[in-house]
């Protein structure tokens, strides 16, 4: 405000700024969509490609949109959160968000190391690599899935019971998850992560690790997930309860 009570007026950018956060707030962009660049932005709000740098700046540090060098800006903002317990292909669609996964993987396989560290007795585990992308663009996150190979999953998997759905292969199991950890960090993608997910070698994404258990303690899942920071944020709560 003013010494006389009337607001300040906002500068070039900001007033782009609000423009298209409340479009975007508002739906009319939605999410994934690729926002008209610097030149038709300038042109529609008769201002600088400087003022539509600064706006979409501004637009990004707000976690509305990510900006890919060479290729402009996408809108990263979907207003809703997903539930996650329905899977994430299902939850993505159920906000409208075209999501689609590639199964790289899905076989038996034997990891005597990944045994050894999660104290299982058996070392063949259900593996399922997949890559998850939106709309046209590259590969949003790559996900490494491992779950124990019990006569039952076993079953569920030679029989083509899940349908090629990784949740609905651990229902079929019967592996319900009670409990759990996750770790975070931030990695560089190597030569080969950066080949699949369509990458530079080099940048920079979210390595995220998810081991779960059930109310037991027995394994349900070990998966590990490379995330485009530009689509996936991490929220924790904690309770004393």
């Amino acid at each position: 405000m003013t010494g006389n009570g009337r607001p300040v007026p906002r500068l070039k950018h900001e007033q782009v700024a609000r423009v298209l956060e409340n479009e975007i707030r508002g739906g009319s962009v939605p999410f994934g969509r690729q926002l008209p660049g610097e030149a038709a932005l300038a042109e529609r709000f008769s201002v600088s490609r400087n003022t539509v740098r600064a706006a979409l700046s501004e637009l990004g540090e707000a976690g509305l949109i990510a900006t890919r060098s060479g290729k402009g800006s996408f809108v990263t903002f979907d207003g809703r959160p997903l539930d996650v317990k329905l899977g994430w292909a299902r939850a993505l669609q159920e906000q409208g968000v075209d999501a689609k996964a590639e199964v790289l993987r899905l076989e038996q396989s034997t990891d005597p190391e990944l045994a050894r560290e999660l104290g299982e007795l058996s070392d063949r585990f259900i593996v399922v690599d997949r890559l998850r992308r939106i709309e046209s663009g590259p590969p949003i996150s790559y996900e490494r899935s491992r779950i124990p190979a019990t006569p039952r999953a076993v079953s569920a998997f030679e029989s083509g019971l899940a349908g090629g759905s990784l949740t609905q292969l651990l229902i079929e199991s019967g592996l319900v998850a009670a409990q759990g950890e996750q770790w975070v960090d931030v990695r560089m993608l190597s030569v080969e992560d950066a080949r699949l997910l369509e990458r530079a070698p080099g940048e920079a994404f979210l390595w995220s690790r998810c081991l779960t258990r059930d109310s037991t303690g027995a394994l349900v899942e070990n998966v590990e997930s490379l995330l485009d920071p530009a689509h996936f944020r991490l929220h924790f709560s904690f309770s004393a309860s």
